[in-house]
C-alpha cells in the first residue's frame, strides 16, 4: 500500500488515492480538512528529495503557478517544502487529459480543436504576459473537463523569461514529440517554443497522428530540427485551409517565422472563425523567405520597379560580379569544408533512459552504441530490478549531450531482498527495531483485537518469515485491544480499492480483503461490501469489498435477420457470432428472431450463412442491448434431395443453443 494513503499532510490534507504518477512526483486526491474540500496534492518522489536540481524544478513549478491566476490555469493553494516532504497543493481537477481523449477520438473535429486551442493560447498568453515559459507543452500536461473547459497544468520546467539569473546553459528539455526546433539543440527558448508546442498538438488533435516519430527520443528530436512535418491536409483533407496554414506557421523551424506572441495566434484563429473559408497565404512562404517580403501590385510599392530599373548595371559588370561572386562562394565553401574535417564537431544527441534494460542487451544495440559509449560503473544489489537490468545511469535521460558521450551505468547484481522477521508478540517500539535493523522500513496501524494485548504485535503485512524486497514497506499491525465504541459503515460503492480500505480506516474499520467479480464498473472499483452502509457494528469490524473484474456482466441481446429467399424452397440459415454457431433455422421467408448472450463490455460479430454460404453480416453492442443486421446476399438453392421435410422446421442443433424462431409471410 502506498505510504501516503491514510496519512495527513500538515495536519490538514487527508491523502486519499493516487491519481497520477510522473517522472519527478505523485500526485494524490486528498481532502482539506481546513476548507472542506477535494484537492490535488503533488509530492515529490522520495528518491529525488535530496537531488538538488529536482528540488529546484519542483520549487520552480511552485512558482510559476503561484503568480499566475486564470481559468484555464490550475491553481495553487499550498506549498510546503519540509526536510521530509516537498508537496503542492493544488486545485484538483475531475477530469481526462487532452491526450486520452485524443485516443479516445481518433481524430479531433476541427472545431473542437480551436475550441481547445483557443484556452491553451489564452493560458499561455496569461504566462507569459507574467514572464513564464512553459516549456512542456504537451497534450498529457492539459486536462480536459467534461464541460469542454481546458486547465493547463505541471510547470515543472518552466522558466521566468525575466529572470536574469537564468544561464544560457540551463538545457531542460520537454517531451521530443512536442519541443521546438531550438529546444531540441538546447538554445535559449522564449514564448515562441511554447507557440510551436501548440502547433504540434493542433497537428496531432486534427490528424491523429504527430508530426514526429522515430525508434528512439534522439531521432524524433533530429527530426525536429532538421525534417519537415507533412501537410496537415494530405493526412485529412476535412481540415479548413485556413486553419492548416495556421498550423503550419506555429511549427516554422526558424523562430522569427513563427507567431511571435499567443495574441498574435489568437488573431488568426478568431479570424478564421469569423471565415472559415479565409485563407492567409503563410504557406507560400519557406524558412528562407525574409519576413519583409511585400506585394508590388500594392499601389503603395507602385514605384518598386522604377527604382530597380534606375539602379540596374551593364551586362559587362554584371558577369564580372557573377564570375567573383562564384569565386568568393567556393573559397567559403572550401575554408567551411576544410575547418569543419579539422575541428570534427560532433551533433548534438538526447540521452536515451536505459534504466529497466538489461545491459547485455544495451551494449549490443546499435541504437545505443553509434551514439554513446557504455560504461559499466558498477554492479550493486536493486530494490526495484533483478540481476542484470540496469538500475542507474549519468546522466539522465533527456539530457543532451555530443555524439559519443560516455554514459556511466550501475548494473543490479540481484534485488535487494531480506526475511521478515517473526516480531508477533513483541511490542511496537521492539517490533520497529528489529525490523529496521533488518533493513527494512516500517508503518505501524492499530488494529482491534480481544486476544493480543494492548500495544503487541498482532502481525506484519507482508507475514513474518516471509522472503521481499527491502524496498517495500512492513506494515506492523498493533493491538488496541477489545473494541469499545460503535461506528457507521461508510457507502464504498463506486471508489477505489485503495480510496476504500483507506474510508475504512478513517472510519476505525478494517477491509477484509477483496474478491473479484462480473461488472460493467472500471476495472478496480467497488462494487459490494461485505456491509450496507449506515450500518452500525463495532470499531475494528472487518469489511470485505466486491471488485469489478471490468469483464462486464452477462446480457442476453435479442437478434432479428429478414429472411428472403426467392428459391421457392425452404433454405438452412446458421448465426455465428464471433465465429461460433449461436443459432441455426430451415425456412423459406420472414423474419428469424433469437438471442445471443455475451459480456455488457464487449462488442460481438455476427456472420449469417444460408445453404452454407454467406447471407448476411452484423455487431451485437451488448452494452446497449441492441444488434443489427444488414449486407443481404442472395440465398443460393439447397441441394437435392433435401433430407428434411419442406414444411419443417429445424430446431437448434443442441439444447445449449439459444431460443431461435421464424415468423413466417
Amino acid at each position: 500500500m502506498n505510504k501516503f494513503i491514510g496519512k495527513r499532510l500538515d495536519g490538514r490534507y487527508e491523502i486519499r488515492e493516487l491519481i497520477g504518477i510522473g517522472g519527478m512526483a505523485d500526485v494524490y486526491k486528498a481532502y482539506d480538512l481546513m476548507e472542506d474540500k477535494i484537492v490535488a496534492v503533488k509530492i515529490l518522489k522520495d528518491e529525488y528529495s535530496t537531488n538538488e536540481d529536482f528540488k529546484r524544478r519542483f520549487r520552480n513549478e511552485s512558482k510559476a503557478i503561484a503568480v499566475l491566476s486564470h481559468p484555464n490555469i490550475v491553481k495553487i493553494f499550498d506549498v510546503s517544502f519540509g526536510d521530509r516532504v516537498q508537496f503542492i497543493v493544488m486545485e484538483y481537477v475531475n477530469g481526462i487529459t487532452l491526450k486520452e481523449y485524443i485516443e479516445q477520438q481518433g481524430v479531433v473535429g476541427w472545431k473542437e480543436a480551436v475550441h481547445f486551442t483557443v484556452q491553451i493560447l489564452r493560458a499561455l498568453q496569461h504566462a507569459h504576459d507574467n514572464g513564464i515559459v512553459h516549456r512542456d507543452i504537451k497534450p498529457q500536461n492539459v486536462m480536459l473537463l467534461q464541460d469542454g473547459t481546458v486547465k493547463v497544468m505541471d510547470f515543472g520546467i518552466a522558466r521566468f523569461a525575466r529572470d536574469n539569473g537564468r544561464t544560457v546553459s540551463e538545457k531542460a528539455i520537454g517531451s521530443v514529440h512536442y519541443i521546438s526546433p531550438e529546444q531540441a539543440r538546447g538554445e535559449v527558448t522564449d514564448e515562441r517554443t511554447d507557440l510551436y508546442s501548440v502547433g504540434v498538438m493542433m497537428f496531432e488533435m486534427l490528424t491523429g497522428k504527430l508530426p514526429f516519430d522515430g525508434e528512439s527520443p534522439v531521432a524524433i528530436a533530429v527530426k525536429q530540427m532538421q525534417a519537415e512535418a507533412p501537410a496537415p491536409r494530405s493526412l485529412n483533407d476535412q481540415i479548413p485551409e485556413g486553419l492548416e496554414e495556421i498550423v503550419v506557421r506555429a511549427m516554422k523551424k526558424d523562430p522569427d517565422l513563427r507567431y511571435q506572441t499567443a495574441a498574435e495566434m489568437l488573431r488568426d484563429i478568431d479570424e478564421f472563425k469569423r471565415n472559415p473559408s479565409i485563407l492567409f497565404e503563410y504557406k507560400y512562404f519557406t524558412d528562407d523567405d525574409s519576413e519583409n517580403y511585400f506585394d508590388t501590385t500594392d499601389p503603395k510599392y507602385a514605384d518598386v520597379d522604377e527604382i530597380v530599373v534606375k539602379k540596374r548595371i551593364s551586362p559587362t559588370m554584371q558577369i564580372l560580379l557573377a564570375v567573383t561572386g562564384a569565386f568568393v562562394v567556393i573559397a567559403v565553401i572550401a575554408l567551411i569544408i576544410f575547418f569543419s574535417a579539422l575541428n570534427n564537431p560532433k551533433e548534438d544527441v538526447i540521452v536515451p533512459n536505459l534504466v529497466g534494460l538489461e545491459y547485455e542487451k544495451v551494449i549490443t544495440n546499435t541504437e545505443y552504441t553509434d551514439h554513446f559509449e557504455i560504461v559499466k560503473e558498477k554492479e550493486e544489489l536493486s530494490d526495484e530490478y533483478e540481476a542484470g537490468i540496469i538500475c542507474e545511469q549519468t546522466p539522465e535521460k533527456d539530457k543532451l549531450v555530443k555524439d559519443g558521450y560516455k554514459i556511466k551505468v550501475v548494473v543490479s547484481s540481484g534485488l535487494n531482498t531480506g526475511v521478515v522477521p517473526d516480531v508477533t508478540g513483541k511490542t511496537e517500539d521492539e517490533a520497529v527495531k528489529m525490523l529496521e535493523d533488518s533493513g527494512f522500513t516500517t508503518t505501524v496501524v492499530s488494529l482491534f483485537n480481544r486476544e493480543v494485548e494492548v500495544g503487541k504485535v498482532i502481525k506484519t503485512d507482508p507475514a513474518a518469515n516471509t522472503e521481499t524486497k527491502k524496498s517495500e514497506v512492513v506494515k506492523v499491525y498493533v493491538s488496541s485491544g477489545s473494541p469499545t465504541k460503535e461506528v457507521t459503515v461508510p457507502n464504498l460503492i463506486g471508489k477505489s480499492v485503495s480510496a476504500a480500505k483507506a474510508e475504512l480506516e478513517s472510519n476505525d474499520l478494517v477491509c477484509g480483503g477483496t474478491t473479484e467479480v462480473d461488472s460493467d464498473k472500471p476495472k478496480g472499483t467497488v462494487v459490494g461490501q461485505s456491509m450496507a452502509k449506515g450500518s452500525v457494528v463495532l470499531e475494528g469490524t472487518s469489511i470485505t469489498l466486491e471488485v469489478s473484474n471490468g469483464n462486464g456482466i452477462e446480457v442476453e441481446v435479442k437478434v432479428s435477420v429478414e429472411i428472403h429467399n426467392n428459391s421457392g424452397k425452404k433454405a438452412d440459415f446458421v448465426a455465428y457470432l464471433d465465429g461460433k454457431q449461436v443459432a441455426t433455422t430451415s425456412a423459406k421467408n420472414g423474419t428469424w428472431n433469437f438471442t445471443v448472450k455475451g459480456k455488457s463490455s464487449k462488442t460481438g460479430q455476427l456472420t449469417i450463412t444460408a445453404n452454407g454460404n454467406a447471407y448476411a453480416s452484423g455487431t451485437v453492442d451488448f452494452k446497449n442491448g441492441t444488434a443489427s443486421v444488414g449486407g443481404y446476399q442472395a440465398v443460393p438453392k439447397p441441394e437435392e434431395p433435401s433430407s428434411k421435410p419442406e414444411e419443417s422446421s429445424s430446431a437448434p442443433e443442441s439444447s445449449s443453443e439459444p431460443e431461435s424462431t421464424v415468423s413466417e409471410d
